[in-house]
């Protein structure tokens, strides 16, 4: 999984960055408009930035920028963050106007009972103005990653999303097993791999999809 790195500290609505795509759904049939998202690190945050490229539908119940449990019900993109020793991992959930939902996992679909107060660390961004080219992020703290799931090189990492509800497409940046999709398999979630970021990005979009 690739991860831009900035030497420079990002800010919401000064993000000139690149961007991949995920071209095929989970059964390996190709988008008519692929899922776009990035990765970025910089000196303080770790940026998840997702754009579904298509008009989403958001949980009725989500109003933007808010903490909503279950918006994986909806069209949402996911990141997932795994601790490869202990089997840990974080789940974020980003609907398309920056609604947003985390929980902590001690092994696959078990929550820990001491959940971290996302809500105090995480920050949310939305632009909805073009509801097909809505774009949603989140920040999160390195050093709060660092407690929760001891973030770094050796932190395994996957990408995902869920569009088109209720015809749903599951789309995943690593190649996942089973026939029916699960996006909770962190055994197979892989290792990151910093990329610096060194000019501004050609025009065009690398694929990540398997």
């Amino acid at each position: 999984m690739h991860i831009f790195k900035s030497h420079d500290e990002l800010a919401w609505g000064n993000l000139d960055v690149p961007l991949f795509a995920i071209l095929h759904d989970w059964y390996r049939v190709a988008l008519d408009r692929p899922g776009m998202f990035s990765l970025l690190e910089d000196p303080n945050s770790l940026w998840f930035i997702g754009i579904f490229n298509k008009p989403a539908a958001t949980h009725p119940q989500a109003e933007p920028l808010t903490f909503l449990p279950e918006l994986w019900k909806y069209d949402v993109a996911e990141l997932f963050i795994s601790n490869p020793t202990t089997g840990a991992y974080l789940e974020f959930n980003l609907a398309s106007h920056g609604a947003w939902w985390a929980c902590a996992f001690s092994s696959v679909r078990c929550p820990r009972s001491n959940q971290p107060d996302f809500e105090r660390h995480v920050q949310p961004f939305g632009d909805a103005t073009d509801p097909a080219r809505a774009i949603a992020a989140m920040r999160i703290p390195l050093d709060f990653l660092k407690f929760e799931i001891d973030f770094g090189s050796q932190s395994g990492a996957n990408v995902t999303m869920i569009r088109n509800t209720p015809d749903r497409q599951y789309l995943s940046v690593a190649e996942l097993s089973g026939s029916v999709p699960d996006f909770h398999q962190p055994e197979q979630f892989p290792p990151m791999t910093y990329v610096p970021i060194l000019q501004k990005p050609s025009p065009g979009y690398p694929n990540l999809a398997p």
